[in-house]
C-alpha cells in the first residue's frame, strides 16, 4: 500500500484519529513552502493551515507548492475534502456529492509557466470510484455524480450568481478545481468528496449567515473520517 494524500479543512483533520502520531513536516519546493502531517499511511495537508490564527483564505492558498509537496512525498493517490454550498433546493445541508466534473470560470494556477502545455482538466474515475466503494461499505448515503463550480473567493456569491450557476452545476466552493488542475499536471490520481454545509445565498427566503455555514461543516465531518477509514481499508 502507498501514501494516500488528503487535503482538506482543519476541522475535519482535527477530529479525525487517522492523525495520531503523525508528525509535522514542513516542506520547500520550487513553489514554496507546504506543511504536511504525516503517518506511515497518509500525508495530510490543511489547505488552510493548520495555525488557528493564520487562517489561509481560499485565494492565497499555495496549492502549487502543497500538490507539489504531495508529489515529492509519492502518494499513491490523492482525495480532497471540500466544504461546498448546494445550488439546487434538493441537495440539502449534510448531504455529501463525489462530484464527476467541474466548472470555473476564473484563471486557475498553473506549474507550467513557460511551455506550451495544454491538459484536459477531469476528476481521476478509479478514486471516484473507490470513494463511492468506501461510502457504500460505510453505509453512508452519497450522491454520486455532480458538478462543482468553483468561484474564487473569499467572498460568497451574490443572489444572481447562485441563480445563474444553478443551470449548470450542483454545488459551488472556492479551492477544488485548483487542485484538481495541478494534480492531473503532476500526474497524481485525484479525486474529492464534497459536504454540503449551506444553501447558496437566496436559494432559500431565509438569509444566508456564516454561523450556519460554519455549523454544516462540524456537522458533516464525522461521515467525511469515516468515508476516509473506509477508503484506506479498500487500499490496504
Amino acid at each position: 500500500m502507498g501514501i494516500l494524500g488528503v487535503i482538506s479543512n482543519k476541522l475535519v483533520m482535527e477530529r479525525s484519529d487517522l492523525l495520531k502520531n503523525s508528525k509535522a513536516k514542513l516542506m520547500k519546493n520550487k513553489f514554496g513552502l507546504a506543511s504536511v502531517l504525516m503517518t506511515d499511511e497518509v500525508a495530510w495537508i490543511p489547505r488552510h493551515n493548520n495555525d488557528p490564527d493564520n487562517y489561509t483564505l481560499p485565494h492565497l492558498i499555495n496549492y502549487r507548492a502543497n500538490l507539489q509537496a504531495l508529489k515529492d512525498l509519492e502518494v499513491t493517490e490523492i482525495v480532497g475534502i471540500n466544504s461546498t454550498g448546494s445550488l439546487k433546493k434538493d441537495l440539502s445541508p449534510g448531504m455529501i456529492v463525489i462530484p464527476d466534473d467541474f466548472i470555473t470560470l476564473t484563471a486557475t494556477p498553473t506549474i507550467h509557466q513557460n511551455s506550451a502545455v495544454h491538459i484536459i482538466p477531469s476528476l481521476n474515475e478509479k478514486v471516484r470510484q473507490k470513494l463511492i466503494k468506501a461510502a457504500q461499505n460505510s453505509k453512508i448515503e452519497v450522491v454520486v455524480n455532480g458538478t462543482y463550480w468553483q468561484t474564487q473567493g473569499p467572498r460568497l456569491e451574490t443572489k444572481a450568481e447562485i441563480k445563474m450557476m444553478a443551470n449548470f452545476a450542483d454545488i459551488v466552493g472556492m479551492t477544488m478545481a485548483n487542485e484538481a488542475v495541478i494534480a492531473l499536471e503532476l500526474d497524481i490520481p485525484y479525486a474529492c468528496v464534497c459536504s454540503i454545509d449551506n444553501f447558496g445565498n437566496g436559494l432559500l427566503d431565509k438569509p444566508l449567515n456564516m454561523e450556519e455555514i460554519i455549523a454544516g461543516t462540524r456537522k458533516n465531518a464525522d461521515s467525511m473520517i469515516q468515508l476516509l477509514h473506509g477508503y484506506l481499508k479498500l487500499s490496504a
